[in-house]
């Protein structure tokens, strides 16, 4: 005697919703990934420190620019970069809360509608695209302040600090205790 489970989604149903659960999935482990690059990335960036992020970013700035022996000027114009690009971000950030309320609101609602959870991921995947242009922006613009000798100094010490974090996070990313 055969059973069938009558709770679980036909294949033809599961597969019309499997890219909008992926995209949504996709949506929440970018978040993820992209808070931490963003933030050493781009000095003030979006964070998650109650609102201390700009004076923490701030600091590492500082550091870092004390580690390849930034000139005044260079600082100058690397913290007006910064700046504008943490303005940027912020309209960003918002953007995307109001988007990820959009996608809550449809999953909850009586009717999935699958036209309007394509929209919704297109309009989060352009807004991921816009970030990720702003941001490699603002690394250039930093990049270009700096001489070649400063930025090779640079991706030294950040290959320090990721060996670093791997050691502290092991390979998967997981907190050792």
């Amino acid at each position: 005697m055969t059973t069938t489970n009558t709770n679980s989604p036909s294949p033809s149903r599961a597969r019309r919703w499997a890219p909008l659960l992926l995209a949504l999935g996709m949506a929440a482990a970018g978040a993820v990934v992209v808070a931490p690059m963003a933030a050493q990335a781009m000095p003030g960036g979006p964070g998650m420190m109650g609102g201390h992020e700009s004076h923490f970013m701030g600091r590492m700035l500082d550091r870092m620019l004390d580690k390849v022996g930034a000139t005044e000027a260079q600082r100058t114009q690397i913290r007006q970069i910064a700046q504008l690009a943490e303005a940027d971000m912020k309209a960003q950030k918002e953007a995307g809360r109001k988007l990820r309320d959009q996608g809550l609101a449809l999953m909850t609602a009586p009717t999935l509608d699958a036209v309007a959870a394509e929209a919704l991921r297109q309009q989060m995947m352009a807004r991921h695209d816009q970030a990720s242009r702003r941001m490699l922006q603002a690394m250039l613009d930093i990049g270009n302040v700096l001489t070649p000798e400063q930025r090779t100094q640079l991706a030294e010490q950040m290959k320090q600090h990721r060996g670093m974090m791997q050691h502290r996070m092991g390979p998967q990313g997981d907190q050792r205790s």
